[in-house]
């Protein structure tokens, strides 16, 4: 009987108080709101039919609203017909009927984790879902410069976007420059301050090396300064006329100025040292708290049995170190792929490259150009479609490496 009208099965299982709140809520809540979310929905397939009337984004975002509504009352409905039927047949098995404090005392308890969670589901939904949502909706309209609401409706287009993007001789090569970089940024900024912090973290952590503390707060001060002042300081020094670092070398090796800001080769250069000085901080800390819990009868049983100070790294410390840090180096992989503040702040992905479409430069990056492709060329639908790869590349590169690292596959060893 729940299925025909919320309630009724509760009120026939004599749980009248139950019964009326929900024939209550279907009769005052859920029925009066199915005109307005059959409006929205249709909303989301049409995107509106009158220009400088219907606003096609606003109707996306309603829409996807109004889905997630209907998904949540499609739920209730369920659990309330279930709840009617597993109570039907307590009954029928003779079992006693539960009353309004004993189902509210129920409620409460099998309840009281999904009531603790309901904030955070609902801050999900709002903060992440629905941006999500949007933007990849997005990815399938004609959302550009030439089409754009409420002047013009907007239209889904499939994949498009996609097809075009990746098809287009010119918007081909630019993709596949951008792309070719970014993982190249991404894989040797990683690994220059992986490597860089481990040294300095292995050095410090050294018995013989007196004030190490002061040594390592000298090292760690990059990272505490606002990386935007260290980026825009870098740009100045980096000048190929009138920065320090130019001077530097005419006046000390007599090297001709470098042209670390015009010339793609050189921009990339430069871009991987001023990441290095900004990022190894980070890595000589992780690396450093990872040696100081490293287990010293380790090292006492290989004393015994006679092993250097380089097998010692080689077969104890390096392979701790790399087992404990694998997690979090890929972290920094996926951060470094969308590390958005070196690139734009240092030359905003200049030089200017020739051919390149969507005002793509020499360094820039995937997010840099998706930055670019929205702001500048106002190609949202391109941007749309390529935050959209980005994600799937980010979350398949990261689930696959973090799947097969060891630390994954023998959690045991740390337990």
């Amino acid at each position: 009987m729940s299925t025909i009208y919320m309630g009724a099965g509760q009120i026939a299982n004599g749980q009248w108080l139950k019964g009326v709140f929900l024939i209550l809520f279907e009769t005052f809540v859920l029925i009066p709101s199915i005109p307005l979310l059959l409006k929205n929905l249709k909303g989301l397939i049409t995107l509106g039919e009158t220009p400088m009337v219907d606003h096609s984004l606003f109707m996306m975002i309603y829409g996807i609203l109004a889905a997630v509504a209907t998904v949540f009352f499609i739920v209730f409905y369920i659990v309330n017909i279930r709840d009617a039927y597993i109570h039907g047949i307590v009954l029928e098995r003779g079992g006693k009927r539960k009353g309004w404090k004993e189902s509210l005392r129920s409620m409460i308890d099998t309840g009281f984790p999904y009531l603790i969670l309901a904030p955070g589901i609902l801050c999900i939904i709002f903060f992440t879902f629905l941006p999500m949502a949007f933007n990849i909706m997005i990815a399938f309209t004609d959302y550009d410069l030439y089409h754009s609401p409420p002047r013009h409706i907007l239209n889904w287009v499939g994949f498009k976007n996609f097809v075009e993007f990746l098809t287009t001789a010119s918007w081909a090569r630019t993709f596949k420059e951008v792309v070719t970089w970014t993982v190249l940024w991404a894989t040797l900024s990683t690994l220059t301050t992986y490597l860089l912090g481990m040294i300095m973290a292995l050095i410090l952590n050294n018995p013989r090396i007196k004030f190490s503390k002061i040594f390592r707060t000298i090292l760690i001060l990059p990272y505490a300064i606002p990386s935007f002042v260290s980026l825009l300081i870098w740009k100045g020094m980096l000048n190929t006329n009138f920065g320090l670092i130019n001077h530097f070398l005419t006046s000390v090796f007599n090297i001709e100025p470098i042209p670390w800001l015009e010339n793609v080769f050189w921009t990339r250069f430069a871009l991987i040292l001023v990441n290095l000085w900004l990022g190894f901080p980070y890595s000589m800390m992780m690396i450093t708290g990872i040696l100081q819990g490293l287990p010293n009868e380790l090292y006492e049983a290989a004393t015994v049995d006679g092993a250097t100070g380089f097998q010692k790294f080689r077969y104890i410390t390096l392979p701790l170190v790399m087992f404990s840090a694998a997690p979090l180096v890929i972290m920094s992989f996926a951060y470094n792929f969308n590390n958005f503040n070196v690139i734009f702040l240092l030359n905003d992905g200049l030089p200017a490259v020739f051919g390149l479409q969507g005002k793509a430069g020499g360094s820039d990056i995937l997010i840099s150009w998706v930055y670019k492709l929205t702001f500048q060329s106002l190609k949202f639908n391109y941007a749309a479609a390529m935050s959209l790869i980005i994600f799937l590349v980010i979350v398949g590169f990261s689930i696959y490496n973090y799947t097969r690292t060891r630390s994954f596959r023998e959690e045991e060893m740390l337990r």
